[in-house]
């Protein structure tokens, strides 16, 4: 069962807690403007108080700056739908992982042309540069890429070319 699934069997549907799901599957990434918050796994827990709404959410990076953007766009969603007092909680632990990514949130990224977090992670070497990963090119599919950077656009991805179609492309790491 997906992370998303989980969190949304566990709402009160009496509370309205499957409405503010909803609500959040349209909050978009600001890194990453074809995920919505859902997809990419990062709420934790919804609860719905009666006269406040409480949302808990982890980043996928401790100290990841586009956290300040999604909480504001969370809270302007649900202002949006007539809740008054929003409050948005941030939680390190457990620390975010690709696995709490929806299915559909990867496809999203390979079809924007990230390549999305392999299922488990192929190289288990806790050095930086350590051998490249067998990431799978967004654009042709080949796995013959290379890593060119450890560090791509944002902190969450690395940068990787493809030895077959020569396009650069971001890959979501696995952590």
């Amino acid at each position: 069962m997906s992370y998303s699934n989980h969190i949304l069997q566990s709402l009160d549907p009496a509370a309205g807690e499957a409405k503010i799901f909803t609500i959040l599957q349209a909050v978009n990434d600001p890194e990453v403007p074809v995920l919505s918050v859902i997809d990419l796994g990062i709420i934790r827990d919804i609860k719905d108080l009666g006269e406040s709404v409480e949302i808990t959410i982890t980043p996928t990076y401790s100290g990841c700056p586009a956290m300040d953007v999604i909480s504001m766009n969370i809270r302007l969603a649900l202002i949006s739908h007539g809740y008054k007092n929003v409050i948005i909680k941030q939680v390190l632990s457990p620390a975010w992982t690709t696995d709490w990514m929806t299915e559909e949130g990867k496809q999203k990224l390979k079809k924007y042309g990230i390549a999305p977090p392999n299922p488990k992670q192929q190289v288990c070497n806790q050095d930086l540069f350590a051998p490249d990963e067998a990431v799978q090119c967004p654009h042709c599919n080949s796995y013959h890429t290379h890593r060119i950077s450890e560090f791509g656009s944002t902190a969450c991805k690395a940068l990787y070319q493809c030895d077959d179609c020569r396009e650069p492309f971001d890959y979501f790491k696995c952590h």
